[in-house]
């Protein structure tokens, strides 16, 4: 975050947590219990908990105890989503490991999903009813999410429309929520609360649109460049080129619906977005997002939180990972 007594506390706060929630998968069977470590044990960027503990700066000082258990109900309703989401898209790997439906098998896979919630859920009961509430809430918009998703958008309806919908349910309702939850654990009032899920509503967005850009910008992340294009996952960058109906763009968008197993077409197809315009909007479009989710920490009181928080926001349009 730039500031080192921040750093440091927020290292201690993370340090503790991943302890915490290796341990909240233990389960009476040795083997459900190697499954549901599983993509735990792979690591991750445990943005969800880190939005928890920065936003619970904006109250009184919290429980630390509560403080915990809001970071592990989002972070296990996160992994929990996971599973569910490697079975839907038949995947392969995750986060540089084989995912557990090719490890176990799809049955299994979604049993763990499942008992990881359950986890979740145990977990936020012993926090309130307040909280038994937003969680529910927010797994309903994960699942509603995950089915439009699935379905694709009605006819005449705006691919790109439905897409940013898709991602608020799928990816911006979680990090809402996470961000409400720690400040609702410091008692933070209604107006910084609301600001809080706000924001993280709108960062949610820009966390996924600028892996959209990645997946076709870098090639230094963990997993294969292209990897969304070759599955014909709808991402930014070809949304706005679908969307703009240049007959200019129309050779480009051929190769993009081809066929692209082979690896010399997947490079054909990933040079020529890189070398279209598309993604200089593209990327102004992350930013636009970044720029309304900043806008909603207007309320909040100025100080190295609120700092931590415009910071993510400015790294996570920039980041290449």
């Amino acid at each position: 975050m730039g500031n080192a007594p921040l750093d440091a506390r927020l290292t201690t706060l993370l340090d503790e947590f991943e302890e915490r929630l290796v341990e909240s998968a233990v389960a009476s069977s040795p083997f459900v219990t190697e499954a549901a470590r599983h993509i735990i044990a792979a690591g991750g960027k445990r943005f969800r908990p880190l939005l928890v503990f920065l936003s619970a700066h904006f109250g009184d000082e919290a429980d630390h105890e509560d403080l915990m258990r809001a970071a592990q109900v989002m972070e296990l309703t996160h992994v929990a989503s996971l599973y569910h989401d490697d079975v839907m898209d038949d995947a392969d790997l995750r986060r540089g490991a084989p995912s557990a439906n090719r490890l176990w098998g799809n049955s299994v896979a979604i049993l763990v999903g499942d008992f990881l919630f359950a986890r979740a859920s145990t977990t936020v009961a012993e926090l309130g009813v307040e909280y038994v509430m937003l969680q529910a809430e927010t797994f309903s918009r994960l699942v509603q999410g995950q089915i439009a998703e699935t379905k694709g958008p009605a006819e005449g309806e705006d691919p790109l429309a439905h897409y940013i919908q898709v991602i608020a349910d799928k990816t911006g309702s979680l990090i809402a929520a996470s961000a409400r939850f720690g400040g609702m654990v410091s008692g933070a009032s209604d107006e910084v609360l609301t600001a809080l899920a706000n924001f993280g509503e709108e960062i949610g967005l820009v966390f996924q649109l600028s892996d959209d850009l990645i997946d076709i910008t870098s090639t230094t992340t963990g997993k294969t460049p292209g990897t969304d294009l070759r599955e014909g996952v709808p991402t930014l960058p070809v949304l706005m080129l679908r969307a703009e109906n240049d007959p200019a763009d129309a050779a480009l968008l051929r190769l993009i619906d081809g066929d692209l197993t082979s690896d010399p077409a997947l490079e054909a197809a990933l040079q020529g977005l890189r070398e279209h315009p598309v993604m200089g909007r593209a990327k102004a479009e992350v930013e636009r997002h970044a720029d309304i989710a900043r806008a909603h920490l207007a309320p909040l009181p100025d100080g190295e939180a609120k700092d931590a928080l415009l910071q993510v926001s400015a790294d996570l349009v920039n980041r290449t990972t």
